[in-house]
């Protein structure tokens, strides 16, 4: 699946029979919440040190927590019951990361976080109210072109790395063009269909009487997508903006 915590097969071949209470979708975006908090905690550290004349330690926060918050990823993906043990760790790395970026992008372009944020929880809510009237439902083949689109998207920004340690990269796409706005604006689609894979699970495993460990999972899964869509929305407003 698209999603590397939200993944059908490891769902599956980790469900048991439970004896304590299971979970349950209120259980679940009570996580949510607690992720939030956690998330703008580590936003906060990153940016006291930033304005506070402390760059360099701030740099050290974000690198961290890129790393911390990659590694949290991977081992939960192959334990789900170490999700509540990591799920906070990681939205606190995550905050260190996203508070350093968005601090260079309002920096460069005024107001652009506020607009940033209020797109993500909008795309949020018409996401979820499109879900829940089914004008978009989960199917296996909506899983294989989601997947199919996420990893070209991955496929792209690897070459766009490699290229950039040899001086080069790939044309048009990263910049301000018509070009790079349709690639920006085709990811950011893209993130916001991988929030409906994100819903199909929290709902479907609500409803087998799984163990509470999974809201924890879910929660961390639906963090890493929100995540991912911000930073594309804030990467689109970043690129119209240049353009004025």
């Amino acid at each position: 699946m698209s999603n590397p915590i939200l993944n059908n097969k490891r769902f599956f071949t980790q469900e048991g029979i439970i004896v304590e209470e299971p979970m349950t979708i209120n259980g679940t975006i009570n996580k949510i919440f607690m992720l939030f908090v956690c998330l703008l905690a580590g936003a906060g550290i990153t940016l006291y040190f930033l304005f506070n004349g402390n760059p360099e330690f701030s740099f050290g926060l974000m690198l961290i927590g890129l790393i911390a918050g990659f590694i949290t990823v991977i081992i939960t993906s192959f334990n789900i019951k170490l999700a509540k043990y990591t799920a906070a760790p990681y939205a606190l790395c995550e905050g260190f990361v996203v508070g350093g970026i968005s601090a260079v992008f309002e920096n460069a372009y005024q107001g652009i976080v506020v607009q940033a944020v209020l797109s993500t929880f909008a795309v949020l809510f018409v996401m979820l109210m499109l879900y829940k009237a089914k004008a978009i439902q989960y199917t296996n083949r909506f899983a294989a072109v989601l997947k199919t689109c996420i990893l070209s998207i991955g496929i792209v920004y690897l070459i766009q790395i490699i290229a950039s340690l040899f001086g080069r990269g790939i044309p048009g796409i990263f910049e301000a063009g018509l070009i790079g706005i349709g690639f920006s604006l085709f990811v950011v689609i893209v993130a916001s269909m991988a929030l409906i894979q994100d819903f199909f699970f929290i709902e479907e495993k609500s409803g087998r009487c799984v163990s509470k460990d999974y809201e924890w999972y879910g929660a961390m899964g639906l963090m890493i997508t929100l995540v991912w869509l911000y930073l594309e929305i804030l990467n689109l407003l970043a690129k119209l903006n240049s353009r004025r």
